[in-house]
């Protein structure tokens, strides 16, 4: 079953076609993403902040993200899609 995960501001991705969620200070990172934005297969989902994290999606899309890849892990194994800290503010 498919679910939608919260990348930050208001942006979401489909958890079932996430297959990484990667550093983007690496510079093979760097060369996928600049490779992805020639061919348009680049999302944006920073909203003009600093990319922290880079979401690799199965049909070959890369989702840039203003959250750091450890919380994006954290919200993907939560099952309502939330951080340890959101959780416990409940």
């Amino acid at each position: 079953m498919s679910r939608l995960m919260n990348i930050g501001f208001g942006n979401a991705v489909n958890t079932d076609r996430v297959l990484a969620a990667v550093n983007p200070d690496a510079a093979p990172v760097r060369r996928m993403v600049s490779s992805a934005r020639e061919r348009d297969m680049l999302i944006d989902a920073t909203q003009g902040r600093k990319t922290k994290s880079v979401l690799v999606m199965t049909d070959g899309r890369l989702v840039l993200s203003a959250l750091q890849t450890d919380t994006i892990m954290k919200r993907f194994n939560d099952p309502q899609g939330r951080t340890e800290e959101e959780a416990e503010n409940d």
